[in-house]
């Protein structure tokens, strides 16, 4: 049985960076009633992760990071001149 290896992306958009993490994925439990969960990217902040997307095992690495910063580029809001952006919880 292979194991799964952890992976990290550091990526820069507008002037911030985002620190990205896979993790992987666990098994349905019926008993506690669980369901099955996929391998994640998840965005870590101030220790806590914020799942983004399933992980597609064997991805380019240019791949991940476009699909990551498109992410991004959908809950970061445009600023706006002459207006600081508030303040998001990732």
């Amino acid at each position: 049985m292979a194991s799964y290896k952890v992976e990290q992306r550091h990526l820069t958009f507008r002037g911030r960076q985002f620190h990205f993490v896979s993790y992987e994925g666990r098994p349905a439990n019926e008993r506690r009633g669980e369901q099955a969960e996929p391998p994640m990217w998840c965005l870590m902040n101030e220790g806590k992760r914020h799942p983004v997307m399933p992980q597609v095992l064997g991805q380019e690495p240019a791949e991940v990071d476009q699909a990551l910063l498109t992410w991004v580029q959908e809950q970061i809001p445009a600023p706006t001149p002459g207006r600081p952006l508030p303040r998001r919880p990732f």
